[in-house]
Protein backbone atom coordinates (compact mmCIF):
# COMPACT_ATOMS: atom_id res chain seq x y z
CA UNK A 1 0.00 0.00 0.00
CA UNK A 2 0.94 3.57 -0.92
CA UNK A 3 1.74 6.07 1.95
CA UNK A 4 -0.36 9.05 1.61
CA UNK A 5 2.98 11.58 1.07
CA UNK A 6 3.51 9.07 -2.33
CA UNK A 7 0.20 9.21 -3.29
CA UNK A 8 0.09 13.00 -2.86
CA UNK A 9 3.01 13.38 -5.41
CA UNK A 10 0.87 11.16 -8.10
CA UNK A 11 -2.34 13.10 -7.44
CA UNK A 12 -0.31 15.94 -9.24
CA UNK A 13 -0.91 13.94 -12.35
CA UNK A 14 -3.07 11.31 -11.44
CA UNK A 15 -7.25 11.56 -10.23
CA UNK A 16 -6.98 8.13 -9.05
CA UNK A 17 -3.98 9.12 -6.65
CA UNK A 18 -6.06 11.92 -5.37
CA UNK A 19 -8.99 9.92 -5.13
CA UNK A 20 -7.82 7.44 -2.92
CA UNK A 21 -6.17 10.16 -0.85
CA UNK A 22 -10.15 11.86 -0.47
CA UNK A 23 -11.53 8.04 1.01
CA UNK A 24 -8.21 8.37 3.38
CA UNK A 25 -8.89 11.45 4.83
CA UNK A 26 -12.50 12.12 4.21
CA UNK A 27 -13.69 11.46 7.86
CA UNK A 28 -11.00 13.29 9.59
CA UNK A 29 -11.46 16.21 7.59
CA UNK A 30 -15.25 16.48 7.98
CA UNK A 31 -15.36 15.52 11.52
CA UNK A 32 -12.72 18.86 11.94
CA UNK A 33 -14.95 20.91 10.15
CA UNK A 34 -18.42 19.71 11.82
CA UNK A 35 -16.12 20.44 15.19
CA UNK A 36 -15.60 23.60 14.39
CA UNK A 37 -18.59 25.12 12.34
CA UNK A 38 -21.25 22.90 14.18
CA UNK A 39 -24.18 21.45 11.51
CA UNK A 40 -23.86 19.14 8.69
CA UNK A 41 -24.58 21.64 5.48
CA UNK A 42 -21.73 23.72 6.52
CA UNK A 43 -19.05 21.05 7.91
CA UNK A 44 -19.98 19.05 4.32
CA UNK A 45 -19.62 22.47 2.48
CA UNK A 46 -16.36 23.37 3.57
CA UNK A 47 -15.11 19.33 3.70
CA UNK A 48 -15.82 19.65 -0.15
CA UNK A 49 -13.90 23.19 -0.41
CA UNK A 50 -11.00 21.55 1.32
CA UNK A 51 -10.58 19.16 -0.65
CA UNK A 52 -10.99 21.45 -4.00
CA UNK A 53 -8.55 23.77 -3.02
CA UNK A 54 -6.17 20.33 -1.86
CA UNK A 55 -6.80 19.12 -5.59
CA UNK A 56 -5.80 22.66 -6.91
CA UNK A 57 -3.15 23.03 -4.54
CA UNK A 58 -1.67 19.66 -4.43
CA UNK A 59 2.06 20.42 -6.44
CA UNK A 60 2.24 23.11 -3.26
CA UNK A 61 2.92 19.79 -1.09
CA UNK A 62 6.49 19.48 -0.21
CA UNK A 63 7.25 15.53 1.54
CA UNK A 64 9.27 17.70 4.43
CA UNK A 65 5.77 16.68 6.44
CA UNK A 66 2.72 14.42 6.16
CA UNK A 67 0.30 14.66 3.98
CA UNK A 68 -2.35 14.42 7.07
CA UNK A 69 -1.00 17.89 8.55
CA UNK A 70 -1.03 19.79 4.78
CA UNK A 71 -4.53 19.25 3.92
CA UNK A 72 -5.55 19.47 8.10
CA UNK A 73 -3.65 22.88 6.88
CA UNK A 74 -6.00 23.90 4.12
CA UNK A 75 -9.25 22.55 6.10
CA UNK A 76 -8.02 24.80 9.12
CA UNK A 77 -7.56 28.14 6.21
CA UNK A 78 -10.73 27.48 4.76
CA UNK A 79 -12.13 27.32 8.56
CA UNK A 80 -10.17 30.60 9.32
CA UNK A 81 -11.76 32.00 5.92
CA UNK A 82 -15.43 31.11 6.61
CA UNK A 83 -15.12 32.89 9.88
CA UNK A 84 -13.99 35.71 8.85
CA UNK A 85 -16.70 35.85 6.76
CA UNK A 86 -18.96 35.37 8.79
CA UNK A 87 -18.19 36.63 11.58
CA UNK A 88 -19.57 34.47 14.53
CA UNK A 89 -18.49 32.59 17.52
CA UNK A 90 -17.57 29.14 17.22
CA UNK A 91 -19.98 26.69 18.04
CA UNK A 92 -18.06 23.77 19.39
CA UNK A 93 -20.85 22.17 20.90
CA UNK A 94 -22.62 20.72 18.26
CA UNK A 95 -19.71 18.58 17.20
CA UNK A 96 -21.10 15.60 19.48
CA UNK A 97 -24.18 15.21 17.50
CA UNK A 98 -22.53 12.88 15.05
CA UNK A 99 -24.90 9.87 15.59
CA UNK A 100 -22.86 6.79 16.11
CA UNK A 101 -25.13 3.79 15.31
CA UNK A 102 -22.75 1.27 16.90
CA UNK A 103 -23.59 2.54 20.08
CA UNK A 104 -26.35 1.05 22.06
CA UNK A 105 -29.49 3.10 22.72
CA UNK A 106 -29.34 2.99 26.42
CA UNK A 107 -25.25 3.99 26.59
CA UNK A 108 -26.23 6.44 23.76
CA UNK A 109 -28.20 8.67 26.15
CA UNK A 110 -25.14 8.39 29.41
CA UNK A 111 -22.56 9.10 26.46
CA UNK A 112 -24.44 11.80 24.79
CA UNK A 113 -25.37 13.40 28.02
CA UNK A 114 -21.48 13.66 29.22
CA UNK A 115 -20.56 14.60 25.92
CA UNK A 116 -22.91 17.66 25.92
CA UNK A 117 -21.07 18.54 29.42
CA UNK A 118 -17.82 18.48 27.78
CA UNK A 119 -18.79 20.44 24.25
CA UNK A 120 -20.28 23.01 26.76
CA UNK A 121 -16.49 23.15 28.50
CA UNK A 122 -14.91 23.44 25.41
CA UNK A 123 -17.32 26.46 23.92
CA UNK A 124 -16.13 28.45 26.98
CA UNK A 125 -12.66 28.23 25.75
CA UNK A 126 -10.39 30.75 23.72
CA UNK A 127 -11.31 30.07 20.10
CA UNK A 128 -6.80 30.01 19.97
CA UNK A 129 -6.93 26.89 22.23
CA UNK A 130 -10.48 25.11 21.01
CA UNK A 131 -8.93 25.07 17.67
CA UNK A 132 -5.91 23.52 19.19
CA UNK A 133 -8.17 20.69 20.83
CA UNK A 134 -10.50 20.56 17.94
CA UNK A 135 -6.92 20.17 15.65
CA UNK A 136 -5.55 17.10 17.76
CA UNK A 137 -8.87 15.72 18.66
CA UNK A 138 -11.06 15.77 15.65
CA UNK A 139 -8.20 16.29 13.49
CA UNK A 140 -5.96 13.57 14.32
CA UNK A 141 -2.79 15.34 14.23
CA UNK A 142 0.50 15.20 16.26
CA UNK A 143 1.27 18.11 18.70
CA UNK A 144 3.66 18.73 15.77
CA UNK A 145 1.07 18.46 12.99
CA UNK A 146 -0.95 21.11 14.66
CA UNK A 147 1.60 23.54 15.29
CA UNK A 148 2.27 22.97 11.68
CA UNK A 149 -1.35 24.22 10.94
CA UNK A 150 -1.75 26.38 13.03
CA UNK A 151 1.71 28.29 12.50
CA UNK A 152 3.34 28.06 15.42
CA UNK A 153 6.04 26.53 17.44
CA UNK A 154 5.34 22.96 19.30
CA UNK A 155 6.04 24.39 22.60
CA UNK A 156 3.49 27.15 21.70
CA UNK A 157 0.67 24.40 20.72
CA UNK A 158 1.72 22.82 23.77
CA UNK A 159 1.27 25.67 25.90
CA UNK A 160 -2.25 26.02 24.32
CA UNK A 161 -3.77 22.38 24.81
CA UNK A 162 -1.95 22.65 28.38
CA UNK A 163 -3.66 25.82 29.27
CA UNK A 164 -7.11 24.60 27.31
CA UNK A 165 -7.19 21.22 29.41
CA UNK A 166 -6.75 23.30 32.68
CA UNK A 167 -9.59 25.53 31.88
CA UNK A 168 -11.86 22.76 31.00
CA UNK A 169 -10.88 20.78 34.01
CA UNK A 170 -11.66 24.04 35.89
CA UNK A 171 -14.79 24.21 34.23
CA UNK A 172 -15.98 20.69 34.81
CA UNK A 173 -15.20 21.54 38.70
CA UNK A 174 -16.93 24.05 39.09
CA UNK A 175 -20.27 23.11 37.35
CA UNK A 176 -19.97 19.50 38.62
CA UNK A 177 -19.91 20.11 42.15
Amino acid sequence: MKSDEELAQEAQHSSEAFAELYRRHLKAVYRYQFARLGNVHDAQDLTAQTFLAAQEGIASFRRRGKFAAWLMGVAYRKNVDYFRRKRSTLPLEAATKVEDNSIAPEDFAERQLSLDQVAQALSQLTPERAEAIALQIFGGLSLAEVAQVMEKSPAAVKMLISRALKDLRNYLATTCE
